[in-house]
C-alpha cells in the first residue's frame, strides 16, 4: 500500500511526465520522425496502414510502441493490484468520438502527445492548435458541469478485460517473430515517407513499455492536464505536462535539433484556423471520451473495454482520414498545406456531434 501512496505523489508524477518527454525525444534521436517521437494517432495511422486499412503507402508501417504502451500499463496494473475489467459505458458513443477525434488530430498533424513534442522542438504553428486544445477541453468541462455523462462502465468478467491487451500481445509477437512486410508477409511498410522513419524495432518496444507503465502509475493525461485545474482544483498532470515538454526541449537542444518558427516545420502547416478547429474537436471529443490517446491506451491495459472501444474508433477514423482525404497535407516548397474540403467539412461535423452529444446528455440529466 506505501507503494502505491509514494507513487501517486506530485514529484514522483511530474518526474514520469519528465521521463516520458524524454524517452520520446530520443526516439526522434533513434530514427521516429521529427516531432514524432511519439504521436499515438500518427503511430495508429501508421498500423492501421500496415494492416491494409487504408491506401497511404507512405503511411504504413506497425509500430510497436502502440501495442506496448497497452502492455506496459498491464503489466503495471497487475503488478499494483488494478487491473479491473470494466465495460458497457455507451459504446457505439465512444467509438464515434474516438473516429471524431483521430479525424481532429490529422486535420491538425499531430494528437496531444505530438502537440507537446511539437512545442518542445519550438514549431509556432502549434499556439493555434494550443488554443483550440482549450476551447476544446473548455467545451468539455461546460457539458460535464451541466451533467454530461457516457454513463458509468460495469464490472465485467476477466475475460473481457483481457481482449484488447491479448490482442496487443498477439498482433506484437507477429511482428517480433517475424510476420513478413511487403510481399513477403501480410503486412505493409512504407518504402519511403513518415512510415518509413522508425526507431529499431526492440528500442521502441522497450520504450513503449516503459511509457506504457509510466502512463498507468502516474496517471498520464494531456487533457486531464487542462481539465483537472478547472475541475478538480488539482495541478499534478499539468506540471507532468510541463515537465513533458522541458525535458523533450532539453534534449532537443542537446542534439541540435531545435527548429524556431512558423516555415519548413516537419510534417506541419500553417493553416492556423484548421490548426485550432482541427485540434478544438481532438481535444473535445477526448475530453468527452475520458482521456487523451495515450491514457486510452493505458486504459484499455488496465481492463476497460470502453477505453478499447474509443481505440478503435480512432482506428477507424485514421483509416477514413486517408481513404476519404481528410487529413491535412504538411507545407511545402513555400505553399501552405491544410485539410481539403472534405477535412473541412468532417471537422464542423465533428464538432455538432461533439455538441449535440453534450447537450443531449444535459437534456437526459435533466
Amino acid at each position: 500500500m506505501r507503494g502505491k501512496t509514494w507513487l501517486a505523489k506530485t514529484p514522483f508524477v511530474i518526474a514520469g511526465g519528465a521521463l516520458i518527454g524524454l524517452v520520446a525525444a530520443a526516439l526522434e534521436r533513434a530514427g521516429n520522425p521529427p516531432n514524432m517521437g511519439i504521436c499515438v494517432v500518427c503511430f495508429e495511422r501508421d498500423i492501421a496502414g500496415a494492416l491494409g486499412l487504408h491506401r497511404a503507402s507512405a503511411l504504413q508501417y506497425f509500430r510497436p510502441e502502440i501495442p506496448a504502451f497497452v502492455l506496459g500499463a498491464l503489466l503495471a496494473a497487475l503488478l499494483f493490484g488494478e487491473f479491473r475489467p470494466r465495460s458497457g459505458s455507451a459504446p457505439l458513443l465512444r467509438f464515434c468520438l474516438g473516429m471524431f477525434a483521430a479525424i481532429g488530430a490529422l486535420v491538425f498533424l499531430g494528437c496531444t502527445w505530438r502537440l507537446l513534442l511539437r512545442t518542445a522542438g519550438l514549431d509556432a504553428n502549434v499556439l493555434t492548435g494550443l488554443a483550440g486544445l482549450g476551447v476544446g477541453v473548455g467545451g468539455a468541462v461546460f457539458f460535464e458541469r451541466r451533467g454530461f455523462t457516457l454513463g458509468a462502465s460495469r464490472p465485467a468478467p476477466a475475460f473481457a478485460g483481457a481482449i484488447f491487451p491479448g490482442a496487443a500481445a498477439l498482433f506484437l509477437i507477429a511482428v517480433l517473430l517475424g510476420a513478413g512486410s511487403g510481399e513477403s508477409g501480410p503486412l505493409f511498410e512504407s518504402a519511403r515517407g513518415p512510415g518509413a522513419l522508425h526507431a529499431p524495432v526492440l528500442l521502441s518496444l522497450g520504450a513503449g513499455l516503459v511509457i506504457g507503465f509510466l502512463g498507468q502509475r502516474t496517471r498520464f493525461c494531456t487533457i486531464g492536464a487542462l481539465r483537472n485545474p478547472v475541475v478538480l482544483r488539482e495541478y499534478r498532470l499539468l506540471g507532468a505536462a510541463a515537465a513533458f515538454v522541458l525535458a523533450a526541449f532539453a534534449f532537443k537542444a542537446c542534439t541540435g535539433t531545435l527548429r524556431a518558427g512558423f516555415a519548413g516545420q516537419p510534417i506541419a502547416h500553417s493553416d492556423h484556423l484548421w490548426n485550432f478547429l482541427g485540434m478544438a474537436l481532438a481535444g473535445l471529443a477526448f475530453a468527452l471520451g475520458g482521456g487523451c490517446p495515450g491514457r486510452q491506451l493505458v486504459a484499455a491495459g488496465e481492463g476497460n473495454a470502453d477505453a478499447g472501444i474509443f481505440v478503435l474508433g480512432s482506428m477507424a477514423g485514421v483509416a477514413l482520414a486517408h481513404d476519404l482525404a481528410l487529413a491535412a497535407v504538411p507545407d511545402r516548397l513555400g505553399a501552405v498545406g491544410g485539410p481539403g474540403p472534405g477535412g473541412r467539412v468532417a471537422v464542423l461535423a465533428g464538432l455538432v456531434f461533439c455538441a449535440a452529444l453534450g447537450l443531449l446528455s444535459r437534456r437526459l440529466a435533466e
